[in-house]
């Protein structure tokens, strides 16, 4: 939780007495880095930001801003809104609308996300010359503790020093040790500024960038399949991430599972009218199969560039995937050495590293001592079916209290908007879910819900976890009529009883 706040104050005296060229070096232009970066600014602290793209395998490459904004949650949820656009078109002729829904346009929608990129990478450069934080475009390393070298793209190179560091840089995605994969495949890095068509699609991995981009991809009218070589979602809750993929099966996207790509071969180059084809080879329960598609997108995990930094300059430990061992003040081994964002072993959220990086810069600067909390943080996962969660999943929460412990509410729910449409087999995966801890006092630790706007109701009931809600709390919470989140305050059947939870009409 977090500590009592003490009042923000200039930066002291005492902590400006060096002689390096800055008080802050900053590696990484991402969400997390910036924000250390203008707080950190703001206190008084003389700053500088270090950032620099290096190009896919594919050449592509983007502005300042970090995955988030470039590459991640923005284009994401642009995309599949895109797609969400799509399936409402059809619902509104039961709403009396005569709408002809036409092919989808792939190069509008890039051209449009795109130009809102380009036009909030260039905000960040204002936004940071008005607050007096430096900005390099260069890739930083280190040659001690106090000193980075950094080279832009013409090989110029600039020697910079620092009193503290904080590392940013986040991550990169991975690609497999399989034949092919880099030369024809393409990763989340590459999608949302694809300047042609995808084509019929394989997109390889259970992570929710796979499924976030098969789902949006579908949407619009890509033909799409999944290969998955174990489970979906790890990590999250297993009912959930189950239902997602039925409802994904049910939608049309097709799952190869469970497999793994053993090699891609390009059967036909790529001209001015048409896309590639490439051949994936795929084992399949020791079978090996094949199968020809256009594009190939790798959504397998990421990896944090702690390992580009020249990290043994300074002595810095980090685990064998480039995750930062901190601690509770985002310390690193090294004394003067922070580390925030994707490199923890923490969840790898936008707003997270945001919080966890103005915290961090009002601590070194402004005499704060609140930590970041990063517990109950919620997340939103944008699959076709989208799913929000708060908390612990039903197995961490089984296995952290006990199964004698644990009472987990559930039901289906019918969202409104949704009544008036052809009836459909995709609203039978409709969901919510309390987890409770029995032996403190029905204290809900985890709350989960399958559905749309997920994301607003998650963050909204998010606070109440934070602050310990209990069973008892969210019935006499009084929902809004006709929500989807009032589902939250009715719940009365458990999993334990075996009760339908089949949903009743109002």
């Amino acid at each position: 939780m977090f500590r009592v706040q003490v009042p923000d104050q200039a930066m002291p005296e005492a902590e400006k007495s060096h002689d390096y060229n800055f008080d802050l070096a900053v590696l990484g232009g991402g969400s997390g880095g910036l924000a250390c970066a203008k707080e950190a600014a703001k206190l008084g602290a003389k700053v500088v930001v270090f950032d620099f793209v290096q190009p896919t395998p594919q050449a592509t490459t983007w502005g300042l801003g970090g995955t988030c904004l470039n590459v991640g949650c923005i284009p994401k949820k642009l995309m599949h809104t895109a797609s969400i656009y799509g399936e409402l078109a059809e619902d509104a002729k039961q709403y009396g609308w005569d709408i002809v829904k036409k092919d989808h346009d792939w190069n509008t929608m890039v051209g449009n996300v795109q130009m809102h990129i380009k036009g909030q990478n260039w905000k960040i450069r204002v936004d940071l010359r008005e607050k007096n934080v430096t900005y390099y475009n260069e890739y930083a390393t280190f040659v001690d503790k106090h000193t980075v070298k950094s080279v832009n793209k013409r090989g110029a190179e600039r020697t910079v020093t620092a009193d503290k560091f904080v590392l940013a840089m986040g991550g990169r995605p991975n690609y497999p040790d399989v034949p092919g994969a880099k030369e024809y495949a393409i990763t989340s890095d590459d999608i949302f500024s694809l300047s042609r068509h995808p084509g019929k699609t394989l997109c390889v991995g259970a992570s929710y960038i796979s499924l976030e981009c098969a789902g949006f991809l579908k949407g619009i009218g890509v033909d799409t399949t999944v290969l998955v070589r174990s489970i979906l979602l790890r990590g999250f809750d297993s009912d959930c991430a189950e239902k997602i993929g039925q409802y994904m099966e049910a939608s049309g996207i097709k799952f190869i599972r469970p497999a793994v790509p053993t090699k891609i071969e390009r059967i036909k180059e790529p001209t001015e009218t048409s896309p590639q084809e490439v051949k994936v080879y795929f084992n399949v329960n020791g079978e090996e199969r094949s199968e020809t598609f256009n594009t190939v997108l790798f959504a397998i995990g990421r990896k944090p560039l702690t390992e580009k930094i020249n990290p043994e300059a300074i002595g810095l430990k980090y685990d064998p995937n480039g995750k930062v061992p901190v601690n509770e003040e985002e310390l690193t081994n090294v004394d003067n050495v922070y580390a925030i964002g994707d490199l923890l072993n923490a969840p790898e959220l936008t707003p997270l590293a945001i919080q966890s990086g103005r915290l961090l810069a009002k601590r070194l600067y402004g005499g704060s001592k609140i930590l970041t909390d990063y517990q109950n943080v919620p997340t939103t996962v944008f699959t076709p079916l989208e799913y929000g969660s708060v908390g612990l999943s039903e197995e961490a929460a089984v296995a952290k209290f006990g199964e004698e412990n644990v009472e987990v509410y559930h039901t289906k729910h019918t969202p409104t908007e949704h009544v008036v449409r052809e009836s459909s087999p995709l609203d039978e995966h409709n969901y919510a879910k309390l987890i409770v801890n029995k032996a403190d006092n029905d204290r809900v630790v985890g709350l989960h819900y399958l559905g749309p706007n997920a994301g607003e109701i998650t963050g909204g009931f998010g606070l109440g976890l934070i602050m310990g809600a209990t069973k008892s709390d969210f019935d006499r919470l009084v929902g809004i009529h006709p929500t989807s989140s009032e589902v939250f305050t009715t719940l009365n059947i458990t999993k334990r009883s075996g009760s339908s939870i089949d949903v009743e009409d109002c």
